[in-house]
């Protein structure tokens, strides 16, 4: 499932999503939920696009809920978002515990490190809605010499091994993008740097510490536009309204190229249907408000298409075999 912008926002396929009895609240036996605030979990220190995301998913969720609901955020971070998820893996399954969980905590760390991620990222939880995502951002120092996509990837193909790229952290989705990029590129080499976030990777670009890195757009946005780093191309096969003077890989040399980053709402594994369903309307109904879906993506959150239950998980299926097989392709061991 490829998510998309804003096209689809308040396309009639939404109504369909939202029966008026679920959005009104009215699950069978649920409907005096929520009877108390209900623990909204980012995985992440507060600041960044996912507890940004989380804060106004919270706001706009709670009066769809009912006139006296309340969602409260709550920071539960470390190791790339595995320590708030297994957190959450735990909680009773009653609605007032809900994770908006991100590529890396039920994407890439269970492909790149099983032993950090006790928790498998589809049978552990139960899918609710994806919320929305965006594209990575292949960057370079502004001093760098490379223009292009073509220029630095020869430039890596000549010098194997001898060039350097950062992440935000090994086994995260600039991880993976990076090693995915290095096999669809012919198989090339060049050293693995990891930071600990966004902003130490796009400090050390600056100071042109690494060579390049693949980074989410929400991190490198500012870098961008102060012209501390130049970007080449994004991950998705569209370019970015925020950017649309960086092309993409796919039209870059690597037809076919896409990987994004992703927020989906999630909750501990044997959710009742009624209130899964109570849950999605509510969420889809936020992103259906173009006020909200501009608030999302001021937040480097591209709003989500239409979704459900159902192609939630199924989208987290299909994502969770795409990293094993980038893990497996690449000979990845980190963390055994």
């Amino acid at each position: 499932m490829r998510l998309r912008r804003r096209s689809l926002l308040g396309a009639p396929a939404l109504a369909a999503l939202l029966p008026a009895r679920q959005a009104q609240g009215q699950g069978q036996g649920q409907g005096s939920f929520p009877e108390r605030p209900i623990s909204l979990v980012v995985p992440f220190l507060a600041g960044g696009s996912t507890d940004i995301a989380a804060r106004i998913m919270a706001e706009r969720m709670a009066p769809r809920l009912g006139p006296a609901a309340r969602i409260v955020v709550e920071n539960r971070a470390g190791a790339g978002g595995s320590v708030g998820s297994e957190w959450v893996r735990h909680r009773p399954a009653d609605g007032y515990t809900l994770l908006l969980a991100s590529a890396s905590a039920l994407g890439t760390n269970p492909a790149a490190l099983p032993e950090q991620t006790p928790y498998d990222p589809v049978e552990d939880f139960t899918p609710i809605a994806i919320i929305g995502g965006g594209p990575m951002v292949l960057v370079v120092p502004a001093q760098s010499p490379h223009r292009g996509v073509q220029s630095l990837l020869d430039a890596v193909r000549a010098r194997p091994g001898q060039m350097s790229w950062a992440t935000s952290g090994a086994g995260g989705i600039g991880h993976l993008t990076g090693e995915y990029l290095k096999l669809r590129a012919g198989g090339l080499r060049a050293e693995h740097v990891p930071y600990r976030g966004g902003s130490a990777v796009m400090e050390a670009l600056a100071k042109s510490e690494v060579d390049y890195s693949l980074e989410v757009l929400a991190s490198v946005a500012a870098h961008l536009r102060d012209g501390l780093s130049r970007g080449l191309a994004v991950s998705s096969l569209r370019r970015h309204p925020l950017f649309p003077d960086i092309p993409t890989l796919d039209e870059s040399g690597l037809p076919g190229f896409e990987m994004t980053t992703w927020n989906v709402l999630v909750a501990p594994r044997g959710l009742p249907a009624a209130l899964t369903g109570r849950l999605a309307a509510a969420a889809g109904a936020v992103l259906a408000d173009p006020a909200a879906a501009q608030r999302l993506a001021t937040a480097g959150v591209d709003p989500a298409a239409p979704n459900t239950p159902a192609s939630t998980r199924a989208f987290l299926v299909a994502e969770r075999e795409k990293f094993g097989g980038i893990v497996e392709r690449a000979g990845l061991r980190l963390g055994r």
